[in-house]
């Protein structure tokens, strides 16, 4: 019965795009990053390309963290989870229609219920280093991957899908660092 009422959802949100932008927002494109190691190496030359955060309270230190967080959980589980009628339903049916679309959006300010604080005095290059060493541990990662706190169960090939999207709608708000920046 709840997976027939998933895939009506699923139906539904995919019919009405307007209802799956009120659930989690739908912007940024995937095309920045189609293979993981594009998402690296578009991290690595972050320590080469000055960038500021638009729009967004976080420096581009706490993005960098959030990231690497919502990497992290996804293989040690997730601080605090939606409850299981929302994963096995609207949250699953919402990864559907970014999955399928190729973007995601979510409010980009927002940190993952339960984690740690962000550190806004963290250095750049240490944030850098911790989302590289996260997707790298992510790649090698061969044990029972943790529900994400809102989609729900998700295979491997699919949390790789739904991280390259989190960090694609994140470079949404990266801006060339300028002189009066």
């Amino acid at each position: 019965m709840d997976r027939r009422r998933a895939l009506k959802t699923s139906a539904v949100l995919l019919a009405t795009p307007v209802a799956a932008t009120q659930l989690v927002g739908c912007s940024g494109r995937l095309s920045h990053f189609v293979t993981w190691q594009q998402g690296q190496q578009a991290v690595l030359d972050l320590l080469f390309r000055e960038q500021v955060v638009q729009g967004n309270p976080w420096n581009l230190s706490q993005v960098l963290q959030h990231l690497a967080q919502s990497i992290e959980f996804s293989m040690q589980g997730f601080p605090a989870l939606k409850g299981a009628w929302f994963r096995s339903t609207l949250g699953s049916a919402a990864f559907t229609v970014f999955n399928a679309r190729g973007a995601m959006s979510h409010d980009l300010s927002e940190p993952i219920p339960g984690a740690p604080a962000l550190d806004a005095a963290q250095a750049l290059k240490v944030s850098v280093q911790r989302l590289l060493d996260a997707m790298e541990a992510f790649a090698n990662f061969n044990g029972t991957l943790r529900p994400h706190f809102a989609y729900g169960e998700l295979t491997k090939v699919q949390y790789e899908r739904a991280h390259l999207m989190h960090l694609a709608n994140h470079w949404t708000q990266f801006q060339p660092k300028t002189a009066t920046a």
